[in-house]
């Protein structure tokens, strides 16, 4: 198929754009326009209009405003929807409550899952689209089974975040800037004049206010929020924490114990309200259990198999063996004791750059 054949079968397919109003969705979708897809520009609404501080939260009204003058600029049309129920249901309060359980939540894979990858997806399934496009620094490969591999861009890697995909989504995503730098896209973004080619990167929780996080969860906590003490590995009373939602397993900071050695939180109990600390070494797992687990193969490579596992978004994957429990939970054993395994986060198993499947740490 020669070029011009190629740019007219793109011409007959329609892409669905999410558009954040942040610049690499927007040079997503400059991407999809030149290259010659029929481009609609969506704009999920997400946080109630009326609660303190929404314009400093993701998805606010100029992030709305941006991405309708990127869409202007690019001569294509755009609109929004509301999901703002949704998010508050299926990624908000989950986040809250997996704090206030004393575990570390990860609420943007909550928000691809739900969000974009269901009820995004779905609208514009049912609207007669071909595909949803995201600005998210990935890549899709293979024709008949679909594989999902890391970005170009080792340093904005997003394929942690997508996980829970399976071969119906992928079949029907596309990631524009899975090739590119971040460099590069902010490039293409100033060279085609788009009003947001110098705003900001998003913050990683982005629906986390100026308040910071403690406000936040102590503000969904209706007062439950108590202190407890702080035990080393033998037992022995070290101090006092300000409630098991505030600690994340690993930490060395903001503990406030001292020591001949810096702390770290080995485990959290919130059953007793009790936060467990030793030292590095003993701060270090040897492996742990996960549920929820999702296969982008549909199925495991086979029922025990080596794997490069990542633990949290900016972890070095670590080797290890995972055994296949049954569909969906997994045992996995590290080569190396690694730290700040934490309950409540995702885990994520690689072949090289290819996402085997994930699941939720417990």
């Amino acid at each position: 198929m020669d070029k011009l054949e190629q740019r007219l079968s793109k011409k007959q397919k329609l892409v669905i754009t999410a558009m954040s109003g942040g610049v690499d969705s927007s040079a997503a979708a400059a991407l999809l326009v030149s290259q010659g897809y029929r481009v609609v520009g969506v704009t999920m609404l997400l946080w109630p209009d009326d609660v303190a501080g929404s314009d400093n939260r993701c998805c606010s009204t100029q992030d709305l405003a941006d991405a309708r003058a990127v869409c202007a600029k690019l001569g294509i049309k755009h609109y929004s929807m509301d999901l703002r129920e949704q998010f508050m249901e299926e990624v908000v309060l989950p986040f809250t409550d997996t704090y206030l359980a004393g575990k570390t939540p990860n609420p943007c894979i909550l928000c691809n899952e739900h969000l974009k990858f269901r009820h995004l997806m779905r609208k514009a399934r049912a609207v007669g689209a071909d595909l949803l496009a995201t600005g998210h620094y990935a890549r899709i490969t293979g024709n008949g089974m679909r594989r999902l591999a890391r970005g170009h861009d080792p340093a904005k890697d997003q394929s942690y975040f997508l996980f829970p995909v399976d071969q119906e989504i992928l079949k029907h995503l596309i990631f524009p800037l899975g090739e590119l730098k971040k460099e590069e896209v902010r490039g293409l973004a100033s060279e085609l004049g788009l009003p947001v080619h110098e705003k900001p990167d998003s913050q990683e929780i982005c629906f986390i206010s100026e308040g910071g996080m403690r406000d936040f969860i102590r503000s969904a906590s209706d007062g439950s929020i108590e202190p407890g003490p702080i035990l080393d590995t033998s037992g022995n009373n070290v101090g006092t924490h300000e409630g098991v939602c505030f600690y994340t397993v690993g930490q060395r900071r903001g503990l406030g114990v001292p020591g001949k050695e810096p702390y770290y939180i080995v485990r959290i109990e919130p059953e007793n309200k009790t936060i467990v600390v030793g030292t590095r070494d003993e701060a270090a797992s040897p492996g742990f259990a996960a549920e929820g687990v999702n296969w982008i193969e549909g199925i495991p490579p086979t029922s025990r198999f080596t794997s490069a596992v990542q633990i949290r978004h900016r972890h070095n994957p670590a080797l290890a063996t995972v055994t296949v429990k049954d569909d969906t939970a997994i045992d996995v054993v590290f080569d190396e004791p690694q730290h700040g395994v934490a309950p409540g986060q995702a885990a994520v198993l690689y072949d090289g750059d290819y996402v085997i499947g994930g699941g939720w740490i417990v």
